[in-house]
């Protein structure tokens, strides 16, 4: 996939870079890479500064359970994700087959009772139905080698009921008789165990730490540690942030969580000065964004998520201009992470019943905005699954046939039965495909310094169907233009909008009908 230089790191291993801002491409030298980045903007016009690596990313959710299983078991691997990374960015600039993606979140990959791994009984060691310690070290030079940064979940609100710590605090070990929370009175999320009872916010099978607890926080530190330093990781996704310290019957978003966030992320810093933190607060974006740049480096921002998909369900651009500039006005300049759905919400296309047009829109809105851009693995398809959480997760489908290019056994789970109109071969032989939309727009944003880093400056319409704004870095300016309708919309006015040289879309100029459903992005560079 062809790319600036920006993604091109070589055989060396990914660095990650401190947070602050920039507007244009400044040089980041770490000892484990060299690589160039900078940073987006908002509407503002301060003084560009140096920014983190993580702005000119765009990165890919991995389920490793559900992407490609090599030994022919029915399980997705680490191996297997080694094997199909090419088809993520094949690490050579001549070619344009892949997708491109620069960055990887891998979900948990620690050693777990349940299929999703989000309940850990050995944070020091790789499930063993994904592999070893040796395949993670080698996923992680592979996907070095072609310029993409890894980062690996890290749940620290809770444990497995079967972690040996929770069994020692359960006997009352010296030692770790506080690892956990415990009282000897019923309640709301406190689950009895030999006539007591234990914190476990999400159910009894995941209880609670109790991170209040010295030995409890220097054990999660040497952790964080293992993997940064050891493994090599890139930094970490951390899963319910807001919910790390209860203080009495307030569950989540308490000041005991803001702090111990921040010492964790300081605690990160110390270690390796250039890790990423991305940080899972469901919140809408008045709370989100008091996570940043404090308690972590970035945070999904489920706001701009719906926003996204109901003007793209609804044909119309509705409050989204209005979430759209809230967003940018509340975190330092491209300080969050954006998504369209993930692991725990129905798939994308699923919500839009299979529409290939509303797809393309929501992947335009996703990869032309400020924030970094996260994609969950098979929404580049227009992948379908509806909740319960296994029919979400459910494995990839790279070709027809039996195991579809998937496994050469019996896979874990049933492919989603629309599975064999969203393949991977299919999507990527049709030129017309949400996966081909997706490598475009990806392309495109490695590309433009615009699209990566800019200011946004959201343009008036005069008409609900059509969203529209800029992206400015230096001399370079993009417009995007949306018809969010499924009807064509007569002679498009866009105020302060000339004419400019289409990249993306159909022909069109202002003043001219835009088709419907359509996305039109414009070098206007003056």
């Amino acid at each position: 996939m062809r790319r600036p230089p920006l993604v091109l790191l070589g055989v060396a291993v990914l660095a990650a870079a401190c947070s602050s801002t920039d507007a244009t491409a400044t040089t980041t030298t770490s000892p484990r890479a060299t690589t160039t980045t900078a940073h987006a903007t908002t509407t503002t016009t301060e003084a560009p500064e140096a920014g983190p690596w993580w702005n000119d990313r765009v990165f890919y959710e991995v389920f490793v359970r559900s992407f490609q299983d090599s030994d022919g078991n029915g399980i997705g691997d680490l191996q297997g994700v080694i094997d199909r990374l090419d088809y993520l960015n094949d690490g050579d600039p001549a070619t344009t087959d892949d997708l491109g993606v620069t960055g990887i979140w891998l979900m948990p990959i620690m050693e777990s009772p349940s299929y999703h791994g989000y309940d850990v009984t050995d944070y020091y060691d790789v499930d063993f139905e994904y592999g070893h310690e040796d395949d993670m070290r080698r996923l992680l030079d592979e996907a070095h080698n072609r310029g993409v940064a890894v980062i690996i979940d890290l749940v620290l609100n809770h444990t497995s009921k079967s972690h040996p710590w929770f069994g020692a605090s359960f006997i009352g070990r010296e030692g770790f008789e506080d690892y956990y929370l415990w009282r000897d009175d019923p309640g709301p999320h406190w689950h009895e165990a030999g006539g007591r009872y234990y914190f476990g916010l999400f159910w009894e099978g995941m209880p609670d730490l109790n991170l209040e607890n010295a030995a409890v926080t220097a054990e999660l530190y040497a952790i964080s540690d293992y993997w940064l330093d050891d493994i090599g990781v890139d930094g970490f996704r951390l899963d319910a942030v807001k919910h790390y310290v209860e203080e009495g019957d307030v569950l989540e978003n308490t000041p005991s969580t803001y702090q111990w966030a921040a010492a964790f992320k300081n605690h990160v810093a110390a270690t390796r000065p250039e890790a990423l933190t991305v940080g899972e607060v469901w919140n809408d974006t008045r709370i989100t964004k008091t996570y940043v740049p404090d308690q972590v480096d970035l945070v999904f921002d489920f706001s701009l998520a719906e926003a996204f998909i109901e003007a793209v369900q609804q044909g119309r651009t509705g409050v989204l201009p209005i979430v759209q500039q809230q967003v940018i006005d509340s975190y330092p300049p491209g300080q969050y992470a954006a998504f369209l759905t993930n692991h725990d919400q129905d798939r994308i296309a699923s919500v839009f019943v299979g529409d290939t047009a509303k797809a393309k829109l929501a992947g335009t809105l996703l990869m032309t905005q400020p924030g970094v851009p996260f994609v969950y693995y098979g929404e580049e398809l227009g992948a379908r699954g509806r909740k319960p959480d296994e029919r979400i997760r459910t494995p990839m489908a790279w070709t027809t046939g039996p195991g579809r290019g998937f496994t050469s056994g019996v896979p874990w789970q049933e492919f989603d039965e629309h599975a064999g109109d969203a393949t991977v071969a299919t999507h990527v032989r049709d030129p017309n495909s949400v996966f081909n939309h997706y490598r475009t727009l990806i392309q495109l944003r490695s590309d433009l310094e615009a699209l990566r880093t800019g200011d946004m400056t959201l343009l008036a319409t005069g008409n609900d169907a059509i969203y529209a704004f800029t992206r400015s870095a230096g001399a370079e300016t993009i417009a995007v233009v949306l018809n969010l309708s499924n009807e064509v919309q007569q002679g498009v006015q866009i105020a302060g909008l000339g004419s400019g040289t289409v990249l993306i879309g159909p022909p069109w100029e202002p003043g001219k009908a835009m088709p419907a459903q359509s996305t039109v992005i414009l070098d206007v560079s003056s």
